[in-house]
């Protein structure tokens, strides 16, 4: 179980919003620390569910079944335990079949399509577990045989910040890892 340093603002003190995350993580979970701590900046919670997935996940011309795949590729990666039970919910209730999510960790021989192919290679070059990766030529062609430059930027954003996101969340222990997880915050 996460244990942070920050202060877990207990459940019932949460603004509306909040408790309704943090119910509904407790029922798919048995976890909402991430909720708790978010308790103590409400404003950057509503930042993140309004701004980040409102607009950009949500939003956007990317479609939303390539994105659900897009960040179910990286919470494998990473390892987040927290994530990838919200995210294989989430991309199955998008529309994302079954046999995608359960071969996301093996994606090349997989039952994916092209487009969906480059968007989880793009994925696997912002991840945190390749720190030199790189939209070099070779991928971008790639891409833009199935996306226009502005969707590629989409995409690339979306990644960062969800790699960004998830390097947060394992630096201030707010979430459960897998056991695979490569993230293991020491003290210093």
């Amino acid at each position: 179980m996460p244990d942070p340093l920050l202060k877990r603002v207990p459940s019932q003190a949460l603004p509306a919003g909040l408790a309704e995350s943090w119910q509904r993580s407790m029922a798919l979970r048995d976890d909402a620390t991430l909720f708790e701590v978010f308790g103590n900046r409400p404003d950057l919670f509503s930042w993140y569910i309004e701004r980040f997935y409102g607009e950009l996940f949500y939003g956007g011309t990317v479609p939303r079944r390539i994105k659900e795949l897009v960040r179910l590729r990286l919470s494998t990666l990473h390892g987040c335990r927290f994530c990838n039970q919200g995210n294989r919910a989430d991309a199955l209730a998008a529309g994302v079949p079954a046999p995608q999510v359960e071969a996301i960790g093996d994606y090349p021989s997989g039952p994916f399509s092209d487009a969906e192919v480059a968007a989880l290679r793009l994925a696997d070059r912002l991840a945190l577990t390749d720190p030199n990766g790189a939209l070099d030529t070779a991928l971008h062609a790639q891409l833009s045989q199935h996306f226009d430059d502005g969707d590629i930027l989409e995409l690339g954003m979306l990644a960062g910040l969800l790699a960004g996101m998830a390097k947060f969340m394992f630096a201030f222990d707010l979430v459960e890892k897998e056991p695979c997880c490569p993230f293991h915050p020491q003290e210093t």
